[in-house]
C-alpha cells in the first residue's frame, strides 16, 4: 500500500514502460518524416520528370542520390553518437532533413533538386540507424519484441499511407507539397526531442577518434555496392560497365574494409566481430534476403497493376493498402510472442505464411480478381510484419549496450543493401521474362515469372530461420529509474 492508501498496481513484468513509451513516440514522429518521404518518391518520379522538363533517367536520381547518401551515412552513426551524445545527434539529424527538405522544395532545377537530396539522405541515415540505438539501448534487453514493434511503426505505416499521400499530392498540386509534407513532422519531432530525450552529453576523454581509414573504406564501398545494384535493375546483365564497376569497386572496398576492421577490433569504425554472435549474424543474413522478399516483390506489384490492369500511380496505391493493414495488425501479437518464446518460431512461421500468401501471385493473369488478390496480400502482410519484427529484434538478442550501435549499423545497412539486392534481381526477371511480348496475357505471364522467384527467396529464408535465436538468454536487471519514471539514461 502507498502512503496515500491508494493501492500499488505494478505493471505487467513484460509491459514497455511509461518512460520508454514515450521516447519511442518522440524518436517516431521525426522518423516519420523521412519514412513518408522516401515511400511518397517512390510514385513521384515520373510526375517529377515532366514537370523539372527532364529525363526519367535524370529523375531517377532524385532517388538514387538521397539513397546514396542514406547507405553511405549509416556505418559512421555509432561513432557520431559516441562523439556528440544521442540526444544532439538526433535533434541534428532532424535539422539535416529539415533543411534538406525545405531545400528540395525551393529547387529551381533537377541537379538542384538532386544535390539537396544528398542533405536529405544524411539526415535520413542517421535517423534510421539512431532510432533503433537509442530505443534497445533504453529498453535493456527487456520486451525486445515488442519494443521492436513500437519501433517499427513508421516502417509499417509508410507503404501504407506514403503512395497515397504522393498521388493525392501529385493530383491536385504541385511537386513541392512532396517536400514540403515533411517539414511538420521535423518540427513536431524536434520540439518533442529536446523536450523528451535524456541529456547524455559525452566526456572531452570519452570521445572516440574517427577511423578515418574505415570511414574511406566502408561508406563509398557500401554506396558503390548499392548504386550498381540500382543500375543492374535497368540493364541486361551484371557484366553492363554501368552495372558491374561499381559492383566491383564496391565489393574490392568492403573486403578492404573488412581486412582493416579485423585489425583495428574495436577501433574500427564498425566491429563487425560483433557478427560473432550468433543472433546479428543469422539476423544479417536473412535481413538481406528478407529484400527479395518485401521490396524486390513491392516493386512488382504496382507494376502489376499499373502495366497490365491499367491502374493509375494512385489507383496502384490504394490497391497496396491490404498489405499494409496486415503489416501494421501483426506486428504487437508477433512481438509479444517474440518475447516469450524467441525470435526463432516466429520468423519460421512468419516467413512460412508470406510465402503461401506470395504464391497465388505466380498464377496472375490480366483478369485476376482485384479482390482476390487484395484478400492475399492481406495474408501477406501479416507474415511480413511479423517476419521484421523477428530479424530486426532478433538482432539485439544477448548484446551488451555498448554492442548496439554497431548492430544497429550492421543490420540497417543489410536491410538497405538486400532491398536493393532483391529489386534489382527481381527487375532483371521481370525484364528477361516480358521481352518481346506485348499483349496482356503475356506481360501478365512474365510476371507471375518474377513472382514465383520471389516466392523461392521466401522459401529458402525458412531454414535460415532455424539459426536465430530460439528465447531470450537471460532475465535482464531492472534499468534505474528516476523519481518521477523517467529513464535515467539512454
Amino acid at each position: 500500500m502507498a502512503a496515500s492508501g491508494n493501492p500499488v498496481t505494478p505493471s505487467p513484468p513484460d509491459a514497455v514502460e511509461p518512460a520508454l513509451r514515450r521516447l519511442v513516440f518522440t524518436l517516431v514522429v521525426g522518423a516519420l518524416a523521412v519514412i513518408f518521404d522516401t515511400t511518397i518518391m517512390s510514385v513521384a518520379i515520373d510526375s517529377l520528370a515532366g514537370q523539372l522538363h527532364t529525363t526519367l533517367a535524370t529523375a531517377q536520381w532524385v532517388t538514387t542520390a538521397y539513397l546514396l547518401a542514406l547507405s553511405a551515412t549509416m556505418p559512421a552513426v555509432g561513432w557520431a553518437q559516441a562523439a556528440l551524445g544521442g540526444k544532439r545527434l538526433w535533434i541534428l539529424a532532424l535539422a539535416l532533413f529539415f533543411a534538406g527538405s525545405t531545400l528540395c522544395a525551393a529547387a529551381w532545377n533537377a541537379p538542384a533538386l538532386i544535390a539537396f537530396r544528398v542533405v536529405q539522405g544524411i539526415g535520413g541515415g542517421i535517423m534510421m540507424v539512431l532510432m533503433t540505438t537509442l530505443v534497445m539501448q533504453a529498453a535493456d534487453g527487456r520486451g525486445i519484441g515488442r519494443v521492436m514493434a513500437l519501433i517499427t511503426v513508421p516502417t509499417a505505416l509508410g507503404p501504407v499511407i506514403g503512395p497515397v499521400i504522393g498521388g493525392v499530392v501529385l493530383h491536385f498540386g504541385d511537386w513541392r507539397w512532396i517536400f514540403l509534407f515533411n517539414i511538420p513532422f521535423c518540427l513536431a519531432g524536434g520540439w518533442l526531442a529536446w523536450r523528451n530525450l535524456p541529456a547524455d552529453r559525452p566526456s572531452a576523454r570519452t570521445r572516440p577518434r574517427l577511423d578515418t581509414v574505415g570511414m574511406l573504406l566502408l561508406a563509398p564501398g557500401i554506396a558503390a555496392v548499392v548504386y550498381g545494384l540500382t543500375q543492374l535493375g535497368g540493364t541486361d546483365a551484371i557484366t553492363s560497365a554501368k552495372a558491374g564497376r561499381p559492383l566491383i569497386a564496391g565489393v574490392a572496398l568492403l573486403a578492404g574494409y573488412t581486412a582493416w576492421a579485423l585489425r583495428r577490433g574495436a577501433d574500427a569504425l564498425l566491429d563487425i566481430r560483433l557478427l560473432r554472435h550468433r543472433s546479428l549474424a543469422s539476423s544479417t543474413a536473412l535481413l538481406l534476403l528478407a529484400g527479395a522478399v518485401l521490396y524486390g516483390a513491392m516493386l512488382l506489384m504496382p507494376l502489376y497493376w499499373q502495366q497490365i490492369r491499367g491502374e493509375t500511380a494512385l489507383g496502384a496505391a490504394l490497391l497496396l493498402i491490404p498489405q499494409g493493414v496486415g503489416t501494421l495488425l501483426s506486428r504487437s501479437p508477433a512481438g509479444k510472442l517474440m518475447d516469450r518464446v524467441g525470435a526463432r518460431p516466429v520468423a519460421v512461421i512468419a516467413f512460412a505464411v508470406t510465402f503461401v500468401a506470395t504464391v497465388p501471385f505466380g498464377f496472375v493473369t490480366a483478369t485476376t480478381s482485384n479482390f482476390t488478390l487484395m484478400a492475399v496480400l492481406f495474408v501477406r502482410g501479416l507474415g511480413l510484419g511479423a517476419a521484421m519484427i523477428a530479424l530486426m529484434g532478433g538482432a539485439f538478442v544477448g548484446l551488451t549496450r555498448d554492442e548496439i550501435p554497431a548492430a544497429s549499423s550492421i543490420s540497417r545497412v543489410a536491410q538497405q543493401v538486400g532491398g536493393s539486392i532483391g529489386t534489382a534481381v527481381l527487375v532483371v526477371i521481370l525484364q528477361r521474362a516480358v521481352a518481346d511480348t506485348h499483349t496482356p496475357a503475356a506481360l501478365a505471364s512474365g510476371f507471375g515469372d518474377a513472382f514465383w522467384w520471389a516466392a523461392a527467396f521466401t522459401a529458402a529464408a525458412i531454414p535460415l530461420c532455424l539459426l536465430l535465436p530460439n528465447r531470450a538468454d537471460t532475465e535482464p536487471q531492472p534499468q534505474d529509474t528516476t523519481s518521477d519514471g523517467e529513464l535515467a539514461e539512454v
